[in-house]
């Protein structure tokens, strides 16, 4: 009992002392972290990853002076999850990144969970200087020491603010803006500035559902509206709303996005999204008509990047699963962020969807490309030798039965296998033997994605690195996105038909590392 009340106190003292600092001083060893050269097994080569130690959810995406900025939930003491900062990095191209020194730090108020950061343009707030727009973090602190003792309100909303390009961050005096009204789960709070209502909106995890407030100045907020599903309990989290524009019409729809903890379409955590309208105060849409971002079982907390140039829907997740994301066989450090993609809205009859795409920035790691000369085959007769860090372009005329697979293998009969089922008209990833597993029970399956408006010509875009695969279905209308533990990387490759001769186009490319 004695050394649970003085590890208690202890954490007291040690947010007391954190808290008091504005501009916290950066440990020693985050530049010593970053000098290591990203070549451990496992080690993605061309997705962000941090330099050592755990990471989860991207947090505080924005754009600002040509500089696209992700933080993202950062714990630097372990590989595991643990009492939550902010790190950070910035990326001129969402594709090759620097890293830069940890933006939040824990205090008295708790750890730093998810948010969102803006550019407060007008300076709404006053927190700005020198007639500069700040960058304004909003953030969920999360107590533990009141979560101990058993309190609902354990979990509530604060900001702080930059002026110097977000490279550091003062806390709010007044913290927390967003009081706990007494709901445990509270938190991940996005911000967007709606111009019909002159305010800035928040949106907001609040177990099952999710909750809207309003501010004209980031700082008073009141809460405007809620938007769930009736007698669904499952947790929700890292929600977002945006716009799109309809693709070939002059008509906008608003995009409500929530992760769930369970329950996702193969299983775990997934990133789920609604269609609707927005008036300022509530998100009003069908909350039977949920639909998903991502079929494979690696794309969670995945939200928008605020202040995107040119107009673009700009996403990007955290590449795992909590079902074993603690427990992946990495050790210097553990997860690592999906590719950034482009979000377009489309509609089908009186249904949209949305696709998803890699982000044209990524072009510019395309290295050596070799067409497949279109030809007929069943089975191509040996496996065809390949870059391990890959991009491949498959399109077919989709068969009457039958599947259609790409079989990827090393040299130490390791494989994975991804392609499509004609006759259940369903893509599929199947990891049942591309490597270590043994972590989980349930890590070696084969996972299923629908082909949500199949077509005569099946298109595959496909990312292959080190130890993930991301699918982009008929130019992203079904996207996977998988991470496997092969012993060595996949660098072969076989085409293979069950259901007689098929005509296949495709180019495969090459990519390059994007650390040096």
């Amino acid at each position: 009992m004695f050394k649970k009340e003085f590890a208690t106190i202890l954490f007291i003292i040690i947010l007391f002392f954190t808290g008091c600092k504005n501009h916290q001083v950066n440990r020693p060893e985050t530049s010593i972290e970053l000098k290591q050269n990203y070549t451990e097994p496992h080690r993605p080569q061309f997705h962000f990853s941090p330099a050592a130690h755990w990471m989860n959810d991207p947090n505080g995406m924005v754009f600002l002076d040509g500089e696209y900025h992700l933080f993202y939930q950062y714990y630097p003491d372990s590989t595991v999850w643990g009492p939550m900062h902010w790190g950070h990095a910035v990326s001129r191209d969402m594709v090759h990144w620097e890293h830069l020194p940890i933006a939040l730090y824990p205090d008295s108020l708790g750890y730093i969970f998810s948010g969102s950061a803006v550019i407060d343009k007008g300076n709404t707030s006053g927190l700005g200087v020198d007639g500069k727009d700040p960058m304004i973090a909003i953030f969920t602190q999360h107590n533990p020491v009141l979560e101990k003792a058993g309190s609902a309100v354990f979990q509530y909303q604060s900001i702080a603010y930059s002026n110097d390009h977000g490279r550091t961050f003062t806390k709010y005096k007044g913290n927390p803006v967003i009081r706990n009204p007494g709901i445990r789960d509270f938190r991940d709070p996005k911000v967007r500035w709606h111009d019909e209502s002159h305010s800035w909106i928040l949106t907001l995890a609040a177990y099952d559902k999710v909750m809207f407030y309003a501010s004209p100045d980031l700082i008073h907020w009141k809460h405007t509206g809620d938007f769930g599903i009736k007698e669904d309990k499952r947790l929700w989290e890292c929600p977002d709303l945006f716009p799109l524009k309809v693709k070939g019409a002059d008509e906008f729809k608003w995009v409500l996005t929530t992760s769930i903890q369970q329950q996702a379409p193969n299983g775990g955590t997934g990133t789920s999204y609604f269609i609707g309208e927005f008036d300022g105060k509530t998100f009003k849409g069908d909350s039977k008509n949920q639909k998903w971002f991502d079929y494979g079982t690696d794309n969670y907390a995945m939200v928008t990047w605020s202040n995107a140039p040119d107009g673009r829907t700009l996403a990007l997740g955290w590449m795992s699963n909590w079902l074993y994301a603690q427990k992946v066989p990495t050790d210097k450090w553990r997860s690592a962020m999906t590719l950034p993609r482009e979000l377009e809205l489309q509609k089908q009859g009186d249904d949209y969807y949305i696709t998803s795409m890699p982000v044209k920035e990524l072009r510019t790691i395309d290295s050596v490309s070799d067409t497949l000369n279109p030809a007929n085959f069943s089975r191509s007769p040996i496996p065809m030798k390949i870059s391990p860090l890959a991009k491949l372009h498959i399109v077919f005329k989709s068969p009457e039965d039958g599947k259609i697979s790409l079989h990827f293998t090393n040299d130490k009969n390791e494989s994975m296998d991804l392609g499509y089922d004609a006759v259940s008209k369903k893509y599929f990833i199947d990891r049942s033997h591309s490597g270590i597993s043994d972590f989980d029970p349930d890590f070696a399956k084969i996972h299923y994605a629908p082909s949500l408006y199949p077509k005569d010509t099946i298109d595959l875009l496909i990312y292959l690195d080190h130890a993930s695969v991301e699918l982009f279905a008929d130019q992203g209308s079904t996207v996977m996105t998988d991470i496997f533990f092969p012993k060595v990387p996949f660098d072969q490759v076989e085409l293979i038909s069950a259901s007689g001769t098929v005509r296949i186009f495709g180019e495969i490319t090459g990519l390059k590392r994007i650390w040096r």
